[in-house]
């Protein structure tokens, strides 16, 4: 099945691919890879989630924020593919930056809130290689943050 019409099984809409807050680019193509610059939780132009996990955002709130950074990479990827998903052959790594309280250990345990939604959209080819970083703070106080390397065709 691809990924189009799983997300429309889901009953997911891809949204825009979100515009960058600063001075990068939000994708580059090279050698058949796809690199998706940093992606925080944005829901129709807001910020779903921010502060630290867990004193102001929750485990399961920062879960659900992570896969939204997943639909956003994905609208980015779509947007630097010409709108041709089918184009995706896999994911290959996701940096995965979580605001966490300084005690906090479960970075791990937010990042799957994107892992297991790609494994969800793509089976096999969802699976990845993946770095989940505790951090002090990020852009606009987002609770999350991902970044994407996806392989294509």
């Amino acid at each position: 099945m691809s990924i189009e019409s799983k997300l429309e099984e889901l009953g997911i809409i891809l949204p825009e691919a979100p515009r960058p807050v600063a001075a990068y680019v939000p994708a580059v193509c090279s050698r058949g890879q796809v690199i998706v610059s940093g992606q925080l939780p944005m829901r129709n132009g807001e910020l779903m989630s921010t502060g630290k996990i867990p004193s102001q955002t929750s485990m399961e709130e920062a879960q659900t924020a992570a896969r939204q950074c997943v639909l956003n990479g994905l609208a980015v990827l779509k947007a630097e593919l010409g709108g041709d998903l089918s184009r995706l052959s896999r994911v290959v790594r996701l940096g995965v930056f979580v605001q966490s309280d300084s005690d906090f250990q479960d970075q791990a345990q937010v990042a799957n809130g994107a892992s297991e939604f790609l494994l969800e959209l793509l089976g096999d080819s969802g699976r990845h290689a993946r770095a989940a970083i505790g951090a002090n703070s990020l852009p606009l106080n987002a609770a999350v943050e991902i970044e994407f390397t996806f392989e294509v065709s």
